[in-house]
This record gives structure tokens, C-alpha cells and sequence, in this order.
């Protein structure tokens, strides 16, 4: 008996130990990239070495950040605040606020601090736990002249339509006016979510993201432009190059300059057959690198950044 109970504490603690060193050494080895992002003004992240001009604004989990002189500011609580967007003058900004069901565009100014609410789309008291009746604003953007706010909008809904075809399209409405004084501007495709993140253009029209689906039934995304509401519109990319977003670089950065002109022969009148120039060598293009600000800040993807010269 005595020796079957030693057996029992013996294998007790031996569970014990090599549970508990598991744990430890497998706890070691997990990666670091699932870690909980810092905030861009804790301690840890110190000033940034590359300095760039003007300011960035961005948004990390419910808050917008300012980014200058190589350090973060942090100009609203953790509120829901998201997709900080500039005025077209740079005076203030546009930004949306998101609540459970329902979400804002506001202005602000530059420091964070709310001068105005654009749009009102929770519901009444008596449905505002309808998640029909709420409805959502996404992406703002003012047209040049400041008079008239884009944006992303998915009302107003059917009632009763009960198959959950929700559709954000591209709403206009006066600045300063209600929804039913605005318009949409684009017809999105079914089931595909719909239109999202309106550029306003100095002509008038609008560049934005239309999602539909391929041959293969693949949700891809295409760049189209519209010049008046209620436009079909025109796809500016193909459905192969599932296109989302805008980029831009310095021209010199990806397109080589054109091969130099070869100079005429040197000498004076020449009676036989002139030499053939030799070939110059068509400089290669420079090679892009991209420069890395921050690490482990955690930025929220679908917030686009707004930067001011």
C-alpha cells in the first residue's frame, strides 16, 4: 500500500511539473504578432527619425491621432471616431462616428474638438432598436467648393424587405442640409455591399469603389466615375484588376526617363558613309522603398489616413 501511494504522489507531481514547464515553454514560443497594439502615445513609441511635413491624421481603436514632427497627439477619447478626412481648404476636419447601430459624420477642428453634426441617422425612440431603421455613413468627402458632403450611406432602407440586400451607395446632400434634401449619385450592385469611398473631383464629377462579382463569382472591386446623380456611371479599371483604392508616387520614382538623343557625329564634311552612333543604355528604374514609421500601433484598416501640407 505505502509503495502504490509514493506511486500516486510521485506521478502527481511529476503531472504537476511537467504541466506547468509546458505551459511555460510553450508560452514562450508564441508569436508577438497577434500582441495588442500599442497606443501611438504610450512611452515605448519614441519620436520617429523621419520627419515628414504636415500632419497625418489618423484613427486607432475608436480615437484620432495627429502625426507631426514625429510625434502622435491624440485629439479625441476613444469614442468610436474613425476616417478622418480634410476640408479642401485644410481648415478642419470631417470624420465619422460610429455607435452600435448607427453612425455620424461630424465636424472637427484640427485639434479634435466637435464644431458641428452633418448627418442624423439614428432612428426615432421608438425604433432605435430596430437595426432597420438606424442607418450608417461612411467615407465623407466635401465636394472642392465645401457646399456639398459625399458619402458612403446605406439608407434609406425597404421596409420589410427582409432579404438583407444592404446597400451602401454614394449619397450627396447640401452641407448643412438633411438626407431627404440629398440625392444618390450611384446605383450599387446587389449583394456586393455596395459603392464606397467617393473622391470628389474639381469638375463635378466623383471617382469611387464599385464592388460586383467575376465570371467565377469572386467579389472584386473596380474604380468608376459619374458625373451627375443618378448616373450609371463608367468603370475606369477592369474587374481583373480588382482595384480598391487610389495610390500615387513621384513620377520619377517609377516611370525611367527617356533614353537621351545621340549626339551627331563630331568633325566637319565627310564623303563617305557616317559612323553608326552606338546605343546608349536605357537607365534602369529606380527601385521604390518603402520607409517604415511605426510598429505595432495597429492603425484601423479601413480608416484612411488625411495628411495636410
Amino acid at each position: 500500500m505505502i509503495t502504490r501511494f509514493l506511486l500516486a504522489v510521485g506521478l502527481a507531481i511529476l503531472m504537476v511539473v511537467s504541466g506547468t514547464t509546458s505551459y511555460v515553454y510553450l508560452s514562450s514560443r508564441q508569436s508577438k504578432a497577434v500582441a495588442a497594439p500599442q497606443k501611438p502615445t504610450d512611452p515605448t513609441p519614441r519620436a520617429q527619425q523621419l520627419t515628414l511635413p504636415g500632419t497625418i491624421y489618423l484613427a486607432q481603436s475608436g480615437a484620432l491621432y495627429s502625426f507631426s514632427a514625429g510625434r502622435f497627439h491624440q485629439l479625441t477619447a476613444e469614442a468610436g471616431w474613425t476616417q478622418p478626412a480634410l476640408f479642401p481648404d485644410g481648415s478642419q476636419l470631417l470624420a465619422v462616428k460610429r455607435s452600435g447601430l448607427f453612425s455620424d459624420v461630424y465636424v472637427l477642428t484640427r485639434f479634435g474638438n466637435v464644431t458641428n453634426q452633418l448627418t442624423s441617422n439614428q432612428a426615432p425612440v421608438r425604433s432605435r432598436w430596430d437595426t432597420g431603421a438606424n442607418a450608417w455613413s461612411f467615407y465623407p468627402r466635401l465636394s472642392p467648393d465645401q457646399g456639398t458632403l459625399y458619402m458612403s450611406y446605406d439608407g434609406p432602407k425597404a421596409a420589410g424587405d427582409g432579404n438583407f440586400n444592404v446597400l451602401m451607395q454614394v449619397w450627396g446632400i447640401p452641407r448643412g442640409g438633411t438626407i431627404r434634401q440629398g440625392r444618390s449619385w450611384t446605383l450599387a450592385n446587389n449583394y456586393t455591399g455596395g459603392d464606397m469611398q467617393p473622391v470628389p473631383l474639381p469638375t463635378g464629377g466623383l471617382i469611387y469603389t464599385k464592388y460586383s462579382y467575376d465570371s467565377n463569382s469572386n467579389r472584386v472591386g473596380q474604380l468608376w466615375y459619374t458625373n451627375r446623380a443618378g448616373s450609371a456611371g463608367k468603370a475606369l479599371t477592369s474587374q481583373a484588376a480588382n482595384c480598391s483604392q487610389l495610390w500615387w508616387l513621384p513620377k520619377a520614382r517609377y516611370a525611367p526617363p527617356p533614353p537621351p538623343v545621340p549626339s551627331p557625329t563630331p568633325g566637319g564634311p565627310h564623303n563617305g558613309p557616317l559612323p553608326t552612333p552606338s546605343p546608349t543604355a536605357v537607365p534602369t528604374p529606380p527601385v521604390v522603398k518603402p520607409i517604415q514609421l511605426t510598429t505595432n500601433l495597429g492603425f484601423d484598416a479601413t480608416s484612411p489616413l488625411a495628411w495636410s501640407g
